[in-house]
């Protein structure tokens, strides 16, 4: 029954679904049947085109993702532990967080043209922002004494970096990879959905203007696996390395 737990509420919202669908209250335009976006679900992940189309959208997910854990580590670690860095980042951070950066779209159309690029370079402004400030405050958190007994043994800053600091931040660096990852995904899709004629944003909007709605639907079931499925080997990966600190997030 404690294995069962996690798909309780699932199961709730599947049935309520269903009976809704079967009520006659609403069309089944708006409310397809589970067994008609099951037979959708089931003939995208037949068809290779399905599968092509997913990796549009992964490719670039992760491509901006990538770029901006990178920097974003490098970043929070600098401002972590360099007061001046900080005194000349926190403020631009703190102060564009807020701004929708979906807003400057456009431009990036413009510079970069309609393809890939342009959705990554969004992708990767999207992600730099939690990536960076999670980092930060966890090279700050860094216990001093842990820094006190590595110079008293003669470690260099560097050493100390890389063998005291980077492992205590640890923790905070998967917590903002896991902020990151689905922001990602959602920043792809949409970006899709405005302006692109592949990959799964651009699927779900066809779908919907071609009142396909148990297409569309499907879709959705398609991406939310696919987030499941990242946080599953996000979470397996941190585990993995940082040992001294699991999360039982997917434990029975």
């Amino acid at each position: 029954m404690k294995a069962l737990r996690p798909y309780i509420l699932v199961l709730v919202l599947l049935a309520a679904w269903e009976i809704a669908a079967h009520s006659s209250l609403w069309s089944p335009l708006l409310f397809p049947s589970l067994e008609r976006i099951g037979r959708e679900f089931w003939l995208f992940v037949s068809r290779p085109e399905g599968w092509w189309q997913t990796w549009t959208s992964l490719y670039r997910a992760f491509g901006g993702f990538v770029l901006a854990a990178v920097a974003g580590v490098l970043l929070g670690m600098l401002m972590g532990r360099s007061a001046f860095v900080a005194s000349l980042l926190d403020p631009l951070f703190s102060g564009t967080y807020a701004v929708p950066k979906l807003a400057l779209f456009p431009i990036f159309i413009f510079v970069f043209g309609l393809g890939s690029l342009s959705k990554i370079v969004l992708i990767f402004l999207e992600c730099l922002y939690p990536m960076t400030i999670i980092t930060y405050h966890g090279a700050r958190a860094v216990q001093p004494v842990l820094l006190w007994s590595a110079q008293n043994m003669g470690a260099s800053r560097a050493r100390t970096l890389l063998r005291v600091v980077f492992p205590a931040t640890l923790p905070y660096v998967f917590a903002a990879l896991r902020v990151a990852l689905p922001v990602a995904l959602i920043v792809a899709i949409i970006t899709e959905m405005i302006s692109s004629v592949d990959g799964l944003g651009y699927l779900v909007t066809y779908s919907l203007s071609s009142l396909k709605t148990d297409r569309m639907l499907a879709l959705v079931v398609v991406i939310s696996l696919l987030g499941l499925a990242l946080d599953h080997a996000l979470v397996a990966l941190r585990n993995r390395l940082v040992y001294w600190e699991k999360l039982d997030t997917y434990c029975a």
